[in-house]
């Protein structure tokens, strides 16, 4: 008998590390479904057909519960499961704290946390039902050790491994597994944004000398997703940044 394919959920999966990630699931076997927030523009689907992938993509804002229930729902009805969400979908809005718009702050949270949380919960629902599940939350080194400028980032991120703590605890009880992933620098469109100064005086601080890819990213929550004895966990993958 044909085994079934997994069927996996990636939101913020347009580019950088949520595309790598829908990428890297794909090449394991799994039917992925990408989320963003805006359509992709002809360019970047017919880079994704060209390069062998082919994404339903959902768009949708994963801060409102309407719009997160609704693209649960149409991965539920399309594929009859969902075996794997990976909250990716982020934004940020730097400045320091004293300076920062309480709509700035707002803003991080509801994408960040807000938006996993709603994805969480309607996911969580179909996979109780199914009594198994595999959550992956991509969290932050600024959310486990703070970062100037980022009160709203680090908060975020924060609360995103208190939520993945909680999400492992009462999935348990039904077979699903949530687990968080810390990146540090990574080559991305939020980093090279930033001055070569700044990145060259944060390259001088990782020991292994320079960013990560976004597949590097990936591969660690593949892994979180194959391994079925690890819950409740976060994995720092920030070449030793933070030793």
């Amino acid at each position: 008998m044909t085994e079934t394919k997994q069927v996996a959920l990636v939101t913020g999966a347009a580019k950088g590390i949520g595309l790598a990630t829908a990428k890297r699931l794909a090449d394991d076997g799994m039917t992925v479904v990408i989320n963003a927030h805006h359509e992709l523009s002809d360019e970047d689907s017919q880079q994704l057909v060209d390069a062998g992938y082919s994404f339903d993509v959902l768009v949708g804002n994963v801060a409102s519960e309407a719009d997160a229930e609704q693209m649960i729902n149409s991965v539920v009805e399309k594929y009859g499961q969902i075996d794997v969400l990976v909250n990716n979908a982020g934004i940020t809005k730097d400045k320091l704290l004293s300076r920062m718009k309480l709509a700035d702050f707002q803003a991080v949270l509801e994408t960040n946390l807000v938006g996993a949380f709603n994805m969480t919960k309607f996911a969580m629902k179909f996979m109780q039902k199914a009594r198994k599940g595999a959550i992956v939350n991509i969290s932050s080194i600024s959310g486990l050790h703070g970062n100037l400028g980022q009160a709203n980032y680090s908060a975020s991120k924060a609360g995103l491994v208190g939520l993945t703590k909680t999400a492992a605890r009462e999935g348990s009880l039904r077979g699903i597994r949530a687990n968080a992933v810390a990146p540090g620098m990574v080559k991305t469109d939020m980093t090279e944004k930033m001055s070569e100064r700044r990145q060259s005086e944060f390259t001088d601080q990782i020991p292994l000398k320079r960013f990560a890819e976004p597949a590097e990213i990936a591969d660690a929550v593949v892994f979180l997703v194959r391994n079925q004895y690890i819950t409740g966990q976060v994995i720092t993958v920030d070449g030793g940044l933070t030793i």
